[in-house]
């Protein structure tokens, strides 16, 4: 069975769906499943059309950007799920009334990437070969690896570090630094589950990002953009 993720923010038109879209074209040949919701979402509502720009700029598919409706974040959403990566705080606080079986399922994608990022691609792979040939099960010997580091790794003095900032109806400037916290994290996201489902030699010829770049070719694109 395909592993099963869920990404959430407030509206479900920007931070959200643009994890869920780029989270999916990373993991395309993979078996994985991602969707989002939204806590506070206008029900059917479209990606901001600034959002809409970057997701074509990361390669994603005009036709699943145009396919995006806002949803709300419901029980049924989340039944199931293996991991939901919520953008602050408070989203990961929702999900986790809405289901408490989800408490050690539930991060703010920045605090995953933060404490995934302690965790080297061979030590993921050694947990997930240990866990068999299922899919799912490999990824949660996977994320059992990267819970393990928390007590290890030092939270952010601030805790809104670990907050993804919400560009919604703000400036270029400000989707520039939202982008700059998400996309990494994504790629970081993309990288654990690379790790767990595929060999190393895999995962040295397949994922994009370079080892030490903090951002991706895709986000270096965005930066040349004029328009920020």
């Amino acid at each position: 069975m395909p592993i099963e993720i869920v990404t959430v923010c407030t509206g479900n038109i920007v931070r959200s769906p643009l994890s869920e879209l780029y989270l999916r074209l990373l993991l395309a040949d993979l078996p994985v499943e991602v969707a989002s919701a939204g806590t506070q979402p206008r029900p059917g509502e479209a990606m901001t059309e600034h959002a809409c720009e970057i997701a074509a700029e990361l390669g994603i598919p005009a036709a699943e950007i145009e396919a995006h409706q806002a949803k709300r974040l419901t029980e049924p959403v989340l039944a199931g799920r293996d991991l939901v990566l919520a953008m602050t705080r408070a989203h990961r606080k929702a999900v986790v009334e809405l289901d408490p079986s989800l408490l050690r399922k539930a991060f703010t994608i920045l605090e995953f990437a933060r404490l995934s990022r302690h965790v080297r691609d061979a030590e993921i792979h050694e947990a997930a070969t240990d866990a068999g040939n299922d899919p799912r099960a490999r990824f949660q010997a996977a994320l059992a690896r990267v819970l393990s580091v928390r007590g290890t790794v030092d939270a952010p003095a601030d805790p809104a570090e670990d907050d993804v900032l919400d560009p919604a109806g703000r400036s270029w400037n400000t989707y520039e630094t939202s982008m700059s916290q998400l996309l990494p994290a994504v790629e970081e996201v993309a990288r654990v589950i690379r790790s767990a489902l595929v060999s190393r030699r895999a995962i040295a010829e397949l994922m994009p990002p370079a080892p030490g770049d903090s951002l991706s070719p895709q986000l270096h694109a965005l930066r040349d953009d004029e328009r920020f």
